[in-house]
């Protein structure tokens, strides 16, 4: 066997490796949050944030950032650095060495205090830097060139995607547009292995289904394409705000301690959320009942959750707090959608489609344009609904939003911009 084929070989195996052990962590970290909500939540009523008393929505968020604050005032600045900015600084400093194991347990021990306090953020970016400072632990054992724990890495991501949300394929194309890793036939191999093993140990251990409950859902006809058009720029205008937001508070707080900082990010969220508590931690099982429900839940208070989650996660994200925006850009998005579609439905001059299905489309479109990343949220879409009958709809969408997003703000993602904002302080 020749050396190049060796070494081929021996990425593509330690892509397996890497696939295994990012998923495992992923999911230990994913099952420590779900255990730290269960004992917090277990006594209210209805087991969910909604169920605490106001005054608890409004201190356990900022109990929570004051608590964590403190802990992250007390580590060493290079430490401090957490989340897909952290991946993403790393994957594109040339020479420096895999991602620290010390960084890695301050991401999972801050995402686990952060999402189970209630603060608006999730645990998909979190999952990122995980599989992949999991995987790079791999090449430090291993001894490996530059080239190849640029590789790992890539992996390691991957297998974290597929594994958190289910979506093999999603993972692959994750690292491609925002982690921008270069596409090279050799490299991508054992990031598409990790990417299937990520997801098979996801089936195996959790489940074997798309990640949200949605029914079969279409269009009603073809007249329905321009109001997809007109969700698309909705949308844009929507993460154009959502960025800019995140930007303006991290610019301007870059240099505040993270007890101050995250402190402030809790009462942000603990104030909102005596109006709308569904914006609280990660907040998918309000995204399952908008994306369940052919009537929608009422155009006031989705609207009203659209508004007040984008505020929460932008203002946490801006101010470091170490949890990620992936969850929440689909959350806003399928809110936006939902509410959108209840309104076109009120004033349109025919039937139109169910506000699930706007809402489908709308997480597509916020995500692909937050995250500069329209494929990525396509094929995801696709791959976490399980019905095709959106790609057609939310291709318009997804390209409307992320045109109206280039123009006003230009080709950067959210996470680049953040990284551009924070300097050296990559806490998002």
């Amino acid at each position: 066997m020749t050396p190049a084929r060796a070494m081929w070989l021996r990425l593509t195996l330690l892509g397996v490796v890497s696939g295994v052990l990012a998923s495992l962590v992923v999911l230990a970290f994913k099952a420590a949050i779900t255990l730290g909500q269960f004992l917090l939540l277990s006594r209210g009523e209805h087991g969910t944030y909604a169920g605490l008393d106001p005054w608890l929505r409004l201190i356990l968020p900022v109990a929570g950032g004051l608590l964590l604050g403190l802990v992250f005032d007390r580590l060493h600045a290079k430490h401090r650095e957490v989340g897909v900015v952290h991946v993403l600084r790393h994957l594109h400093t040339p020479g420096k060495e895999c991602l620290p194991a010390a960084n890695l347990f301050t991401q999972i021990s801050g995402a686990v205090v952060a999402i189970v306090a209630g603060h608006a953020v999730d645990t998909e970016g979190p999952s990122v830097h995980i599989g992949a400072a999991s995987a790079g632990q791999i090449g430090r054992r291993m001894r490996v060139s530059a080239e190849e724990d640029h590789t790992l890495t890539a992996c390691g991501a991957a297998a974290a995607i597929a594994a958190a949300f289910n979506t093999p394929l999603a993972g692959v194309v994750f690292v491609v547009e925002v982690l921008r890793v270069r596409y090279e036939v050799s490299r991508f191999l054992p990031i598409i292995v990790a990417s299937v093993v990520g997801t098979v140990m996801s089936r195996l251990l959790l489940h074997a289904d798309p990640t949200l409950s949605v029914p079969p859902l279409d269009l009603n006809n073809h007249w329905e394409l321009p109001n997809l058009i007109l969700l698309g720029l909705m949308i844009g205008v929507l993460a154009i705000g959502f960025i800019s937001l995140c930007e303006s508070v991290a610019a301007r707080t870059r240099t505040w301690p993270s007890s101050l900082s995250f402190t402030l990010a809790g009462l942000v969220t603990g104030i909102l959320a005596l109006w709308t508590p569904q914006i609280m931690s990660t907040s998918y099982d309000i995204l399952d009942q908008l994306l369940a429900s052919k009537e929608g839940l009422g155009v006031g208070l989705v609207l009203a959750i659209t508004l007040t989650k984008l505020v929460a996660t932008g203002t946490a994200v801006g101010l470091g707090v170490p949890g990620g925006l992936i969850g929440p850009t689909l959350f806003i998005g399928g809110a936006a959608g939902s509410a959108f579609g209840m309104l076109f439905g009120m004033v349109g001059p025919m039937a139109t489609a169910s506000p699930a299905f706007y809402a489908i489309v709308g997480m597509a479109a916020m995500m692909g344009a937050s995250l500069r990343a329209p494929l990525a949220a396509l094929i995801a879409l696709l791959e976490l609904t399980g019905n095709p009958n959106v790609i057609l709809p939310g291709m318009l969408a997804v390209a409307a939003a992320d045109i109206t997003n280039q123009l006003a703000i230009g080709r950067e993602s959210v996470f680049e911009i953040l990284l551009r904002s924070r300097g050296q302080d990559g806490r998002v």
